[in-house]
């Protein structure tokens, strides 16, 4: 069995359009395309964020765990950069509020956070030179 990389993530939101709206007018993503249920109502919206990896994003959300840092499952997103400093500079002139101001993380790369509008958070990295992730 050979793993090519990883195809997607998936997230439920309560609201659709200000999802879209993030992930797509804010963080630049594609809306690559909709897939309806059964009965043909919308299921769920793909955000292109490279070729052949997407981020799902479900329809129907309706609750948050209390402590979301403490529940076990999904964690957070990390999207790959080429400058944290210029990401963290182009969000903010999205009207996107850092959750973490650029600094360098312990595993020795730049990086920078935000919440999507549910509250999901999103990490920014830029590898170091001596990183672990240019392995």
């Amino acid at each position: 069995m050979t793993i090519r990389g990883i195809a997607h993530m998936a997230i439920t939101v309560r609201d659709m359009e200000k999802s879209l709206a993030f992930y797509c007018d804010q963080l630049g993503f594609d809306h690559a395309f909709q897939v309806k249920d059964e009965k043909g109502n919308p299921w769920i919206e793909y955000v292109k964020v490279a070729p052949k990896q997407y981020i799902e994003l479900f329809h129907g959300g309706n609750e948050r765990p209390e402590e979301p840092d403490k529940a076990i499952g999904f964690h957070h997103v990390c999207l790959l950069v080429e400058s944290v400093a210029d990401t963290a500079k182009a969000l903010e002139d999205q009207g996107v509020p850092l959750t973490v101001q650029p600094k360098r993380g312990l595993g020795k790369n730049w990086q920078c956070w935000v919440n999507d509008p549910d509250g999901n958070r999103i990490e920014f990295l830029e590898p170091d030179g001596d990183s672990p992730h240019n392995q």
